[in-house]
């Protein structure tokens, strides 16, 4: 079992990561029925929260089904870091995670996200400050470090840790990488095994298969892994994994009737969520990925990507349903 504060959490938990416009409360819900652990709000900005700005306020909703959910945040100063906390707090989340491993450079430029790998003792600082200023667990998301010539995240671990953090997540690049190349899990492997790592260590990157979760477990002996971008279009392969892990057998590909019936659901929160415009515009990246693999499907594909009538766009899925009957989807 997973200790994180007074959060409890079942061995070789999977965890959702936070991910900007895409883990809304309406993804979240979906995410938590195939059996996502625990999972966290879009990362919000420190400073959009101590402005009230709407987008960062947004971003604050939790639905009880949800728990255990976290916060992200991110920042450059210790002053906004601590004044979001504060603001985070009254949406009553399970933890604080702090947000040091974003590497887009509109916010590593500033100094925040993974910026924060740049300059340590600020991390530390910030990271020190934000634990003094709530009574919730705070975690850490962050990379192996900057670049190749820093990769410096056992002494980063250490330090965060000393700091009064209760869990550590790692992206197996650097910054610099972004999303490209090769994930190296092997730093993770060492920060979960040195001998003065106690807090637990999740593992993130490239996990895109049962198989690799699986190798991931048993070659690192990690507590946990976060799954991002392979989850989108794709959010049952927290079940898969689980069902894997517990038996050692592939569970089938949904078929079209329950990836309909999935799409039917996330539409209908996301329109309960955000409304009727920006429900439908938010969603259209998660039909398209949901079919993805049906052939000639690309009329219907451009009609579901287009429409702006949510009752055109629930025909077009009964059509789905009626016309895709039957599919094979085991190869997808």
């Amino acid at each position: 079992m997973l200790t994180i504060g007074n959060i409890r959490l079942d061995s070789f938990p999977l965890l959702l990561a936070p991910m900007e416009d895409l883990t809304d409360p309406s993804f979240r819900h979906v995410c938590k029925l195939f059996g996502a652990d625990m999972m966290f709000t879009e990362f919000i900005s420190s400073d959009g929260l101590i402005r009230n700005g709407m987008k960062s306020l947004r971003k604050l909703d939790i639905n009880e089904l949800e728990r255990p959910v976290g916060i992200q945040l991110y920042g450059h100063t210790a002053d906004s870091m601590i004044e979001a906390t504060r603001i985070a707090e009254k949406a009553n989340p399970d933890l604080i995670d702090l947000n040091y491993g974003c590497p887009v450079k509109k916010i590593a430029k500033r100094g925040a996200g993974a910026g924060m790998l740049k300059n340590i003792p600020h991390m530390v600082k910030i990271t020190e400050a934000v634990v003094k200023t709530t009574s919730l667990p705070v975690t850490v998301k962050t990379r192996l470090g900057w670049d190749n010539s820093s990769k410096n995240i056992i002494d980063v671990a250490l330090r965060l840790q000393d700091a009064g953090i209760k869990l550590i997540t790692i992206h197996a690049r650097t910054a610099n990488q972004l999303y490209r190349g090769y994930a190296d899990w092997t730093l993770i492997g060492e920060v979960k095994h040195h001998p003065q790592i106690h807090i637990p260590v999740i593992g993130n990157g490239d996990i895109d298969t049962p198989e690799k979760a699986k190798n991931m477990f048993d070659k690192y002996g990690i507590d946990g892994i976060m799954i991002g971008r392979a989850v989108v279009g794709k959010p049952w392969i927290f079940r898969d994994i689980k069902y894997y892990l517990e038996t050692g057998k592939k569970i089938p590909s949904p078929g079209i009737e329950e990836r309909v019936e999935l799409a039917k659901l996330h539409f209908k929160k996301s329109l309960e969520y955000k409304g009727k415009i920006r429900g439908i515009l938010e969603m259209r990246r998660h039909f398209s990925n949901y079919f993805k693999g049906l052939p000639d499907f690309r009329e219907l594909r451009l009609k579901l990507l287009t429409s702006t009538d949510v009752n055109e766009i629930f025909g077009l899925l009964d059509i789905i349903l009626e016309r895709y009957k039957g599919f094979d989807y085991s190869g997808n």
